[in-house]
């Protein structure tokens, strides 16, 4: 093996540890909507924000990523070197659900919310269309997780 591709992998296998002590680090915080149990990720930081689900190959089925916002705004996600299809439901500041998008793997294609956002909370792909919820649906302990900062 050349030396350059030896730094080159040595350099991947860094990012991707990283990656993944970045993602063991986030907090975690218990959610539900209806008679189903969320444990959510919560990035409350920019650089979390920033990093979101990217380089992940699998989320468990009752797992998602809740993202907090300063104040409420026209929130949008995009799918940028996220490898999984997810659903993106954004929510006011009182946790209820204000609109729910799909969104593609390795999209730039802009989600965004249709009403000032507090927090948005991204599932596997279908996750909350299967269940029927959509706008109006409430999201119980969304006031438990740390603020954004």
């Amino acid at each position: 093996m050349s030396k350059k591709l030896f730094i080159m992998l040595s350099a991947l296998a860094a990012l991707a540890t990283s990656l993944d002590a970045a993602a063991q680090r986030m907090p975690l915080v218990e959610l539900s909507a209806g008679m189903y149990r969320i444990e959510a990720e919560v990035a409350a930081t920019e650089p979390s924000r920033e990093l979101g689900l990217m380089h992940r190959k699998a989320m468990a089925p009752q797992h998602g990523m809740l993202f907090v916002f300063d104040a409420p705004g026209k929130s949008c996600m995009w799918m940028r070197n996220t490898l999984l299809p997810l659903a993106v439901a954004f929510i006011d500041e009182h946790g209820r659900i204000i609109n729910v998008e799909e969104m593609l793997p390795q999209t730039d294609d802009n989600h965004c919310a249709a009403q000032p956002a507090k927090y948005a909370l991204e599932m596997n792909a279908g996750w909350f269309k299967t269940r029927g919820f959509g706008a109006g649906t409430p999201i119980a302990g969304i006031d438990k997780a740390p603020k954004a900062h």
